[in-house]
């Protein structure tokens, strides 16, 4: 175990030590499950041990957290809003060393591990001010002296199951918002990264407390499969958002449904950029015209990519987070070579003691299977078009419906792709990459991605039932649409 190495001296900044109960349940800590190794991903050393879940410890953080639920949806919004400020203040305060956790056990470099942090906060300052415009309407009645009103209310209790990619963001996406909605939260990190877990619990665990508030309002977990499917069939938990493959989201949705709960699901991605023949772009899919150029213009980046250890500056790409998705990567890459496709640079794995693998570029036709796959790698796909329309159409052909962009300067191509007829996307760009959403939209995507909305815009309806009210304050008892029994 390398947890004494003078570098990783920061986790015991955040509450860390070699050993780690894996469960936060009715405010204290503990773990009756196997224990799990984190393992760093630049060179697959265990980082430190934790404990998980048992489904004993799962059944105590429910019945704890149904009893916090009756409190915190009484305290007003406004109020949770403050709390939620808090938690963001406390991010703040360790901003630097939460973002290493991330770029440590998951494997990506440190400015994007700070930038994940980052998000959260700015999610955390986000919902306060959400949480003073939970707005209901007033609607008109047909019927004299009767008043309708749209009204929300709190679900009671959310379930979030995360992934390795973004180990906490996404946590930030739906915990931010689900409480000041008047919701608490169980969370179940991903299995991987179960450092980051705990370290964001503590956190947000210390401003429960120090506000005398019950500490299961923020139950968590580490844990696999079992705790998961837990969360998904618990008829408590009205809500479970769940961010992951579309295979196992689609699991999830059917065990959700069974119960007749909701399910807010955030699943693969598969994302083109399409660059026209107009682009002002000194960097896919490329216009035919312009093909060469930019293709030349992408090998030359590619290889100039620094490659290493994550919280090195000036590393550009870090590991791949497990061995397993070295082997997935190697196996896609024997693939593209068994359908002869053209792999134009890199291609391999590295020989190190690390998950590291080379960027890759494949010159390859829009109708080849693995093409419609998300492999989950550094590999680009570069295709040739020759109108809008074939562009739109090798775009939407892919299952997966998550992010899309296109390079261009002229209004009516603009107009095309964002409209009926464009990208069937939930994430639309112009003149930008696919990547970097702001918090301010809604984040999700369509298709396979799940259908699902995180984060900004009227996302939050998601977190509370609707009711609909209509309130007689006349002396009379008229009935709609104008029907009269005689």
């Amino acid at each position: 175990m390398d947890f004494g190495r003078k570098e990783y001296e920061f986790l015991k900044e955040l509450g860390l030590g070699p050993r780690n109960p894996g469960c936060y349940v009715n405010g204290a800590w503990k773990g009756n499950g196997p224990v799990f190794s984190s393992v760093n991903p630049a060179n697959n050393q265990t980082i430190a041990e934790v404990t998980e879940a048992s489904i004993q410890d799962y059944e105590e953080g429910m019945q704890a957290c149904s009893e916090a639920e009756k409190i915190w949806m009484q305290i007003p919004a406004p109020k949770r809003g403050e709390i939620v400020r808090q938690i963001g203040d406390a991010l703040r305060a360790k901003l630097q060393h939460l973002g290493r956790l991330v770029s440590l056990e998951m494997g990506k470099i440190l400015p994007e591990g700070i930038g994940e942090v980052q998000e959260i906060i700015d999610m955390c300052d986000y919902a306060v001010g959400l949480s003073r415009q939970l707005n209901g309407s007033i609607i008109p009645s047909e019927r004299p002296n009767h008043m309708m009103l749209e009204v929300w209310n709190p679900l009671g209790i959310v379930g979030v199951i995360t992934a390795f990619n973004f180990p906490c963001a996404v946590l930030g996406w739906n915990a931010c918002i689900a409480l000041v909605c008047g919701n608490c939260v169980v969370w179940k990190g991903a299995p991987t990264t179960p450092l980051i877990t705990i370290a964001m619990t503590e956190l947000v665990a210390g401003v429960l407390e120090k506000n005398n508030l019950p500490g299961a309002i923020f139950t968590s977990f580490c844990g696999g499969a079992e705790v998961g499917q837990a969360i998904a069939k618990d008829t408590r938990i009205p809500l479970v958002s769940f961010t992951g493959s579309s295979k196992v989201g689609q699991m999830v949705q059917q065990t959700v449904n069974e119960r007749f709960g909701k399910c807010l699901l955030e699943l693969s991605g598969n994302n083109a950029i399409i660059v026209m023949d107009d682009a002002d772009i000194q960097l896919a899919i490329l216009h035919k015209s312009i093909y060469q150029n930019v293709l030349d213009q992408l090998l030359g980046v590619y290889k100039q990519v620094k490659i290493g250890d994550p919280l090195e500056k000036g590393i550009l790409l870090g590991p791949l987070h497990t061995r397993a998705s070295r082997e997935n990567f190697e196996k896609g890459i024997e693939i593209i070579k068994s359908q002869a496709w053209k792999i134009l640079t890199g291609g391999s794995s590295i020989e190190s003691e690390g998950n590291f693998v080379q960027p890759t570029i494949v010159e390859i036709s829009q109708n080849a299977a693995v093409v419609k796959e998300e492999l989950f790698g550094p590999v680009l796909y570069v295709m040739k078009f020759q109108t809008l329309e074939e562009a739109i159409e090798i775009n939407n052909s892919v299952p997966q419906g998550l992010s899309s962009s296109i390079f261009t300067s002229r209004p009516e191509v603009i107009f095309t792709w964002i409209g009926p007829q464009g990208s069937d996307c939930g994430i639309v760009n112009v003149n930008i990459p696919t990547n970097g959403a702001e918090i301010g939209g809604a984040f999700g995507g369509e298709k396979a991605t799940g259908g699902g909305r995180e984060a900004g815009s009227d996302s939050w309806k998601q977190y509370m039932r609707r009711s609909t009210c209509t309130i007689n304050y006349g002396n009379e008892l008229p009935l709609a649409q104008g029907i009269n029994f005689g």
